[in-house]
């Protein structure tokens, strides 16, 4: 039973720890048989809309002009006449006039941002794929940290989603501070996160916003792998 009056999360001007126990559930314009619980946004000082969508039975959510990531949490999508089930991920370029639509519940992370064009780079194309057939690379040669590139790293995208997965009693190799904010969503496993000069534990479920520049460092704990899904602003 939650404690009255207490909740997980945290917010400071440069990060927001967003737990369970503390989301708040409410549609978005364009869904239809859908609700969203918002993770970051502009309301934040996030320069990208970042967001769980939770369908019910034959919920849509409608296209958008601007740039779109879905990352299938549970359940299947279907985006284009294709199908994208659990682990699963989708990305629409701008104006690809693509609804999200589901014929069973599902749940969904969803990655929304105003698209910076390159003079002489082409817009990129939709894709898909699906984490189980994503390479991973071990993180700066520790083969118990594993990256998996989920975004092609070509100049046409202005942003990257990587999925890290950590052993038990891994971390990253460093202290980071750079220029890049992150919208981070915890998949499975747990660990310590430190954001600034704070330190938390988290768990699956759990939701990290970071702004640029914000010291951040990640440990895993407990008998199992940690394993997350973060996204950055990139080449530009």
């Amino acid at each position: 039973m939650q404690r009255p009056g207490f909740t997980h999360s945290a917010h400071h001007a440069d990060h927001l720890l967003h737990t369970p126990d503390a989301f708040v559930r409410a549609p978005l314009p364009g869904m239809q048989h859908a609700t969203a619980i918002v993770h970051a946004a502009p309301a934040i000082g996030a320069k990208f809309l970042q967001y769980t969508a939770e369908f019910e039975a034959g919920g849509t959510i409608a296209p958008l002009g601007d740039q779109r990531f879905v990352f299938v949490l549970e359940g299947e999508l279907e985006v284009s006449g294709k199908s994208v089930r659990t682990g699963g991920f989708v990305y629409l370029p701008p104006h690809s006039n693509q609804t999200l639509h589901t014929t069973t519940a599902a749940r969904a992370l969803v990655i929304e941002k105003p698209y910076q064009q390159l003079t002489g780079i082409a817009a990129p194309e939709m894709i898909f794929g699906h984490t189980d057939d994503v390479p991973s690379s071990a993180l700066a040669g520790d083969d118990s940290v594993q990256v998996g590139t989920l975004i092609p790293p070509g100049p046409s995208f202005d942003f990257a989603v990587n999925t890290m997965t950590f052993q038990p009693g891994a971390s990253l190799p460093m202290v980071e501070v750079h220029v890049m904010e992150h919208g981070l969503m915890m998949l499975s496993g747990g660990g310590i996160y430190r954001l600034g000069e704070h330190w938390y534990p988290v768990t699956e479920g759990d939701f990290i916003w970071m702004a640029p520049y914000l010291p951040q460092w990640f440990g895993a704990l407990g008998k199992t792998p940690a394993r997350y899904l973060i996204y950055k602003d990139w080449n530009r």
